[in-house]
């Protein structure tokens, strides 16, 4: 798992700091949007040809692995 996250980079010059693919223009939301909307990993290689199967592997253990939270806590505005 540590390997594809390493696939999943931050840089402040791309896509304003989002966590994208390789430091491509791909934010991780958008492959997540796309799986959550129903689109399989094969339609996403095809509209996407410069991605990997192991780039849509990479959000999804991103995903993973922001959701082990210890606790939540509400935050009054």
């Amino acid at each position: 798992m540590n390997t594809l996250l390493e696939r999943i980079t931050l840089n402040p010059n791309i896509c304003h700091g989002k966590p994208t693919i390789r430091n491509k223009r791909y934010p991780v939301e958008l492959i997540l949007d796309l799986l959550s909307a129903g689109s399989t990993h094969q339609e996403i290689l095809e509209d996407y040809p410069t991605l990997e199967n192991d780039d849509i592997l990479a959000c999804l253990a991103y995903a993973a692995r922001l959701s082990k939270v210890k606790s939540i806590q509400k935050v009054l505005v």
